[in-house]
């Protein structure tokens, strides 16, 4: 565990305040991200970060202070600066004293790691990415390509004036690799090796997301795509893959049932959603084969962890079941607001940030249709994968994406590739038209490590897992339309 921090909480805890509630979130965090473009060995970026975050309630005011001066003194001037923005908001307060949080529990977490990172040399590593280098470069058509691996440790130390002491220690790979194929006036790319795929854990995870093994064939991919058909248009049948299923649920889905977002808070930045209170335990969000939960324990997947920022225990908790919307993704702050059940999310993306309503990991989860036999009934269709682009309204309903990899699906079977396929829909019908889900065996973990929202901006990690699913009636184009 770590010392430092657990010396800095004891420091904090003989100068607390006496106010009517308190926390204090530690943070000591690293990251190291190698890249080779085009076999060159980009500036190694390595990145250091500790600090602190105070939380005081006076009365029914709440504030916030972050400082990363970790002694006494500094943590004296934070806590001045929290109980002041605490008195000043105590006559606007949203909630009263005994609404906040008072999270009291005792606890530690770790993300379990095979081969840690250090396992390998910075040498051994840059070889590695060389290699991949080397294995994308296969033709002239190839016009870039990159490898790249990046590690991320996080250490915090979570504690209240109620006893609470929380230590959660996590680790996350970020492998990717990147082939841009082009032949005169057309470029295509794909993308892989775990590019949306990070992971917690360690370099045991690399070969799980074929990295650097997919080079080839993602090279292959791109070169082939300049020589495929437009995507055709029209109204069809479609099939996603995990790794386009991971951005439909993460907007379409995962945004719109953030708690505070439907209370209003993030409707001059992010925009607002199209799901409101009223709707929970009644509204039918897709059809009876769409199951999503909020599941913050699977060990690998991105968000996992076992308490969120305000200190509330995670648990695995339906979101949606069998197309019924049950709950918000709404932590116990906006629960206390709400009167409305929640889950627990209130997440901060570094020291300096409070916690806010966030995804973690929300996963739809696999049915019982194998792939093979989901396609076998589809007469006119395209499946798609990995995501491109993106564009959605500001109520998240709404949207248009575009993939990288299209294959037509005519009577059945899975015919040639076509490029810039694309579709669009609106979220309030989209999942309706879910016909089929696919087992565990298509179930794959996938993740976004720049979701952005809140004010100051707040950049976080999501996890997102699916297996490949059909939908019926989708508006299909390509990009010549």
């Amino acid at each position: 565990m770590n010392d430092y921090l657990n010396e800095v909480a004891q420091r904090f805890r003989n100068i607390a305040p006496d106010t009517d509630f308190w926390t204090l979130r530690l943070s000591d965090q690293s990251r190291e991200t190698i890249s080779v473009r085009q076999g060159i060995l980009q500036p190694v970026i390595s990145q250091f970060a500790r600090g602190a975050l105070v939380n005081i309630v006076i009365g029914d005011g709440c504030g916030y202070a972050a400082t990363s001066d970790l002694s006494s003194a500094g943590l004296k001037a934070a806590v001045r600066q929290a109980s002041d923005w605490a008195v000043q908001s105590s006559a606007l307060g949203l909630l009263k004293t005994t609404d906040y949080p008072r999270p009291e529990n005792k606890a530690q977490y770790q993300t379990p790691i095979e081969q840690h990172w250090k396992d390998l040399t910075l040498h051994e590593k840059i070889m590695l990415l060389q290699d991949a280098n080397r294995a994308l470069k296969i033709s002239d058509r190839i016009v870039d390509w990159q490898a790249y691996l990046g590690n991320r440790s996080e250490d915090i130390v979570f504690i209240s004036s109620a006893d609470a002491h929380v230590e959660q220690h996590f680790h996350y790979i970020n492998p990717g690799l990147i082939a841009v194929a082009n032949e005169g006036s057309l470029t295509q790319y794909r993308t892989g090796g775990g590019s949306q795929s990070p992971r917690q854990g360690g370099l045991e995870q690399l070969p799980l997301l074929k990295f650097p093994d997919a080079a080839r064939t993602l090279a292959e991919e791109a070169i082939a795509l300049l020589g495929a058909d437009e995507c055709p248009q029209g109204i069809m049948d479609v099939v996603l893959a995990p790794s386009q299923m991971s951005l439909q649920i993460h907007e379409s889905i995962g945004h719109p049932l953030e708690l505070d977002r439907i209370l209003g808070d993030e409707r001059n930045y992010a925009g607002t959603s199209f799901v409101t209170q009223d709707m929970f335990g009644s509204y039918r969000y897709g059809s009876d084969q769409l199951n999503v939960s909020f599941d913050p324990t699977r060990p690998e997947e991105l968000a996992s962890y076992d308490y969120d920022d305000e200190g509330t225990p995670s648990q695995h908790e339906y979101i949606i079941r069998n197309g019924i919307l049950l709950r918000p993704l709404g932590g116990a702050t906006s629960q206390a607001r709400s009167g409305m059940p929640g889950v627990a999310n209130a997440r901060q993306s570094d020291w300096f940030r409070p916690p806010i309503d966030r995804m973690a990991n929300l996963n739809l989860e696999p049915g019982n249709k194998r792939v093979e036999a989901m396609i076998s009934g589809i007469e006119r269709g395209v499946y798609m994968e990995t995501n491109r682009s993106w564009s959605i309204d500001d109520s998240r309903n709404k949207f248009q994406f575009g993939c990288e990899l299209g294959r037509i699906i005519e009577e059945g079977e899975l015919k040639g590739l076509v490029r810039n396929p694309n579709y669009r829909g609106i979220s309030a019908t989209f999942w309706r038209n879910l016909v089929d889900v696919g087992d565990e065996e298509s179930f794959q973990l996938q993740g976004i490590t720049s979701c952005g929202k809140g004010e100051p901006n707040q950049a976080i990690y999501v996890g997102h897992a699916s297996p490949t699913c059909h939908f019926c009636d989708v508006d299909v184009f390509g990009g010549a339309t």
